[in-house]
């Protein structure tokens, strides 16, 4: 076996605190914000004299964590944000949750937008996609009970 377990998965912001809010809002904890920078970061990034703020967003069971980053420096080389569901490369972070309407009336309150429609799919789940802080694409998925 290579791979051991996912650590997290990463995403850009240039606001971390309203980040945080919707993330928090979604059910998500946080677990530390810190800087980071210095000599081993700029190696291991492949980006000399970078200097970023992060936030470790953590998932209810536990398991899984989603780090936000904003970066101070050096600036952002190019904004994905708004990339339609079909473009290469990083497409959208998938939570499972309780209950999507519920969700989504939460979430639109920290300006939350649904990208299409809510759809039930076969009957085992309910799915949306979401646009959710600075037009991140956010799917949300609800287990239907039989």
């Amino acid at each position: 076996m290579t791979v051991k377990r996912m650590d997290n998965v990463g995403i850009v912001v240039e606001d971390l605190d309203a980040a945080i809010e919707f993330f928090v809002e979604l059910g998500l904890r946080l677990e530390g914000r810190a800087p980071i920078e210095g000599d081993w970061a700029g190696k291991v990034t492949g980006l000399p004299g970078m200097r970023v703020e992060i936030a470790m967003m953590r998932t209810p069971d536990g398991h899984s964590r989603l780090e936000l980053s904003r970066f101070l420096a050096p600036q952002v080389a190019a904004d994905h944000r708004t990339a339609p569901v079909n473009s290469l490369g990083y497409l959208r972070v998938m939570f499972a949750v309780e209950d999507i309407d519920a969700t989504l009336t939460r979430l639109a309150k920290l300006g939350a937008q649904l990208v299409g429609e809510v759809v039930d799919y076969q009957n085992i789940y309910r799915l949306c996609y979401i646009r959710g802080p600075e037009g991140i694409l956010i799917g949300l998925a609800q287990e239907l009970s039989h």
